[in-house]
């Protein structure tokens, strides 16, 4: 028996006869089941896609392409020599100084108290990193001269800064570590700063609430640590990243941690990525249930047709050839409820996309659910959808080639 013959007979059954048994009725059911399922997980891709982007271009506003920092201490010192060589390096787009730490803020009245992270940067920052999208008030500009500085929106208003007030600062204060007994010396146990924002960005509560961003020579003074920094932080080109990184890598010596953006936040990295696998998981398991009942509607299929089997294997039909009919019949079904169910599931996302009907509450960077639909996820939908029809189709296959017409045995 052909290929072709194979496939007519597939085809034949799939459509079925109007009669008054329930195999149409049941086939029917399996699809729009696997419809269904084929549809949830083309939308709970989507979506999970379209919020891990979102995640993960907010981001780049504090995690560059690289970081170089160094392992043991907070602080270290770095040269003209060494940031040369780092520029000359194929790939490497732009190069910021930065020194961070911890400090305590307070505000004017000394009412509000919190602890805030200062980072420091220098001219090349903006270049680097993406927080001058998300500044919504003021501009990137931070001044050493004025002792300005660009604060996290959450931090203006818990301490109740407003910027267009040149008196309303933010008191900063961090141990001095040139005295080593705080108690008997209150008066000099903390360097003092007072900057006023300029600027607030507004990211994610995360970023909010923790940075603000300061000139670098005014972080280092409060620091005590003149000359030193934190951490080296590069923009590369696409696709030159892990290259570059080996390379620094070599530079700076094993007493240096130079990392991506992908490890700097490898928990958030893993967690997005466990979260979808589940939702899977989960999917997979509504779609093996729903495979059931395409086995129930195969099994019979294979007795409403014992007499033309016996028919095949009459005019020669080989054990194999049979089991390929009933084989390729669950991939019909399968196929076809899975393409309509993606169908379905990329015009739902599409618009979303467009329309955004489905609305994000609280405060958020935007206001619907992002979707983004990836052709690997809809290659593994279907390639999940037809390996779960082969295998519902299996043992109502075998069963197949087994059968016998009934009027035969009687005969």
């Amino acid at each position: 028996m052909n290929n072709t013959l194979i496939s007519q007979l597939a085809f034949r059954y799939m459509r079925g006869k109007r009669s008054g048994n329930a195999v149409p009725i049941l086939s029917r059911i399996s699809m729009v089941a696997i419809t269904v399922s084929s549809a949830a997980m083309i939308i709970a891709f989507s979506v999970f896609n379209g919020l891990e982007s979102v995640v993960k271009d907010t981001y780049k506003a504090f995690y560059p392409d690289l970081r170089v920092s160094v392992i043991k201490g907070k602080f270290f010192e770095t040269g003209a020599k060494e940031l040369n060589t780092i520029k000359q390096i194929t790939g490497v787009k732009n190069i910021s100084l930065v020194i961070e730490d911890n400090v305590l803020a307070n505000d004017n009245n000394n009412t509000q108290q919190k602890i805030i992270t200062l980072k420091g940067i220098d001219n090349k920052y903006f270049d680097v990193n993406d927080v001058k999208k998300y500044i919504v008030h003021g501009d990137d500009t931070v001044s050493a001269i004025h002792h300005t500085a660009i604060a996290g929106d959450n931090i203006t208003k818990e301490l109740g800064i407003d910027i267009k007030f040149i008196d309303s600062k933010i008191e900063l204060y961090y141990l001095n570590p040139s005295v080593t007994n705080p108690e008997a010396d209150p008066e000099n146990a903390y360097q003092v700063e007072r900057l006023h924002p300029v600027s607030v960005f507004k990211v994610q509560d995360e970023f909010d609430s923790k940075y603000v961003l300061a000139p670098l020579s005014l972080s280092q003074q409060l620091f005590h640590q003149q000359g030193k920094y934190s951490s080296i932080e590069i923009s590369t080109d696409p696709g030159q990243t892990e290259n570059i990184k080996k390379q620094l890598q070599q530079q700076f010596g094993n007493a240096y941690r130079v990392e991506t953006r992908y490890e700097q936040n490898r928990t958030l990295y893993m967690v997005m990525g466990g979260e979808k696998w589940a939702v899977y998981a989960i999917l997979l398991l509504v779609l093996l249930i729903a495979s059931f009942n395409m086995v129930g509607a195969l099994s019979m299929l294979v007795i409403e047709k014992q007499k033309d089997i016996a028919i095949l294997k009459a005019m020669g039909a080989e054990p194999s050839a049979i089991r390929k009919i009933f084989l390729l019949e669950g991939i019909l079904w399968s196929g076809t409820g899975g393409l309509a169910g993606i169908a379905i599931g990329v015009l739902v996302c599409l618009a979303q996309q467009k329309f955004g009907f489905i609305k994000l509450e609280g405060n958020f960077l935007v206001p619907a659910y992002p979707v983004q639909i990836q052709l690997p996820d809809l290659v593994l939908i279907i390639a999940t959808i037809l390996t779960v029809g082969l295998l519902a189709a299996w043992y109502p296959s075998i069963r197949a080639t087994k059968a016998t017409d009934p009027s035969l045995k009687s005969a």
